[in-house]
């Protein structure tokens, strides 16, 4: 899993990613600080994996990961190529999801490029330069569509669609809020690459006092719950400044100092949880003497299709999958145990899998 954050210039973008990735990016108080995008790479905290190589005496116990880019500043006109323009919009393409950081504290020391915080402008201004690139995308697209379907009329349906979401962009409005009549519409939407079918968490960046009650009273904050609200798109609350001295921490000094912020998780656990939810992700395990794993996979997968995530000799030879749930397999205490109890279950290719099941895949090939 591939995430992006993005926003304007010296709204936190890179305190929030050093926070996250730990990795000690520049952050300076001027436009632009981040020309080429700083890329982290940081395990997903998974306290079922532990238990698990405990139980069986792993030599190596590996989580899933996920990379961050943070990406340069915003500025208006990126779409004609002002700023780091063009530049600007390749890396967005590249990432899975958009983590869009909105400025929602006051600081006199922080420039802020339009003068003032309002967090309902900023967030529109970087969405339509979104917008306005993809609408230069799919022009292109559509021309290329109208001359190759005089020669075959069977591309005018998609032609239609194609110009229904040019129609609907052209009001403002991300591809993501396109009602396509069925499955093939969306998969032909999703292959144009449009910078605004990503889905989008909205990180709100606001002070610590702001943080401790959850944003309220904090008008900016309201504006992005709104927005978020009305898009069907994901928000959660940082302040990007603790985020970075908590990275410090060791975990005990972590929890400690979540305590007495009236914390009870940091944002990279908030973040993860909510990246998960809205990708439709979810893990299941393998566990044994040589290694304890997780693997991440979208929700609704087939047994064979998430034994390919290990090896795709797996997949093309999948026989059965032995599956039991991670806490029945610790409350027994063994796999031996589970399988006495009844518990584990012996499933074929249409099993689909779940959060936290322990499989082990049996094939031939």
């Amino acid at each position: 899993m591939k995430l992006g954050i993005v926003g304007l210039p010296n709204i936190g973008k890179t305190t929030l990613f050093n926070a996250l990735t730990k990795s000690g990016a520049e952050s300076v108080n001027y436009p632009f600080s981040t020309v080429k995008p700083n890329v982290g790479i940081v395990t997903v905290p998974d306290e079922r994996l532990k238990l698990l190589g405990d139980l069986n005496k792993s030599k190596k116990v590996t989580p899933t990961t996920i990379e961050f880019v943070d990406i340069a500043g915003l500025a208006k006109g990126a779409s004609r190529g002002e700023g780091l323009g063009n530049q600007f919009l390749s890396h967005i393409r590249e990432v899975d999801a958009i983590i869009h950081v909105v400025r929602c504290f006051e600081d006199e020391n922080v420039i802020h490029v339009d003068g003032d915080v309002d967090a309902r402008r900023d967030i529109e201004n970087l969405d339509l330069e979104l917008v306005f690139s993809d609408l230069e995308i799919l022009e292109r697209k559509i021309i290329k569509t109208e001359k190759a379907a005089k020669a075959d009329k069977s591309l005018i349906t998609e032609l239609n669609i194609l110009k229904a979401l040019q129609t609907h962009m052209e009001d403002g409005k991300a591809a993501r809020s396109f009602e396509t009549a069925g499955e093939d519409d969306y998969k032909l939407i999703k292959t144009i690459d449009l910078l605004t079918v990503k889905p989008v968490i909205f990180a709100a960046n606001v002070s610590e006092d702001d943080l401790a009650d959850d944003g309220a009273g904090n008008i900016n904050v309201a504006k992005v719950r709104e927005h978020a609200a009305d898009s069907g798109s994901e928000i959660f609350l940082v302040c990007a400044e603790i985020e970075q001295e908590i990275a410090q921490l060791d975990e005990n000094e972590r929890l400690m100092f979540l305590e007495d912020l009236g914390i009870s998780e940091s944002s990279l656990d908030k973040l993860i949880q909510t990246s998960y939810r809205l990708l439709g992700l979810m893990s299941f395990l393998t566990t044994g003497e040589d290694e304890t794993r997780a693997w991440t996979i979208k929700v609704g997968t087939k047994a064979p299709r998430a034994a390919g995530k290990i090896h795709s000799d797996i997949e093309r030879g999948f026989i059965r999958a032995e599956v039991v749930n991670y806490r029945d397999l610790l409350d027994c205490g063994s796999q031996a145990a589970a399988r006495e109890k009844g518990l584990v279950g012996i499933e074929g290719k249409e099993y689909i899998v779940k959060d936290g099941d322990v499989i082990n895949f049996r094939f031939n090939v």
